[in-house]
């Protein structure tokens, strides 16, 4: 039986309570990443998730209320934990794939952090890993039927 270990992205950039906007949308563009968990700088353990639809909401925000001159600056005054999604679910690594996969279904939402039994993220599973899934099982059974 699969599970979100056999899935799931590691290891995961983090970001942490200090951080900011500015450091959060860098990260997004430079190096593809959709979803930032964010970790206690102290503890690791995770406190929010920075997902793409809140920073770029925020973004906007800031665009419609400063200009995209002022951007910049007003991203780096911004603290992460204004963006970061604090009501957030999280999985175990060996959880089934068919106990999560629901989960994007029903709430639409594009990740789920992957913690230890002490909160720390060890990885992150998406949506884009079960497409990934889906296009490698789609393969195996098209060579199957072949």
């Amino acid at each position: 039986m699969l599970t979100v270990a056999d899935i799931m992205t590691c290891p995961v950039m983090q970001l942490h309570e200090g951080n900011t906007l500015h450091d959060a949308h860098y990260i997004t563009r430079h190096r593809g990443i959709r979803h930032l968990p964010v970790v206690n700088k102290d503890t690791q353990k995770i406190i929010g998730v920075v997902t793409q639809k809140s920073l770029i909401a925020k973004v906007m925000s800031l665009m419609v209320l400063y200009g995209n001159e002022a951007l910049e600056q007003h991203e780096k005054q911004t603290n992460i934990m204004e963006v970061a999604v604090c009501d957030f679910d999280t999985v175990k690594a060996e959880e089934t794939i068919q106990e999560v996969a629901p989960f994007f279904l029903r709430n639409k939402h594009g990740c789920l952090p992957v913690v230890d039994d002490e909160s720390h993220v060890i990885g992150i599973v998406t949506s884009t890993d079960f497409v990934n899934l889906s296009m490698m099982l789609i393969d195996k059974l098209e060579r199957l039927e072949s």
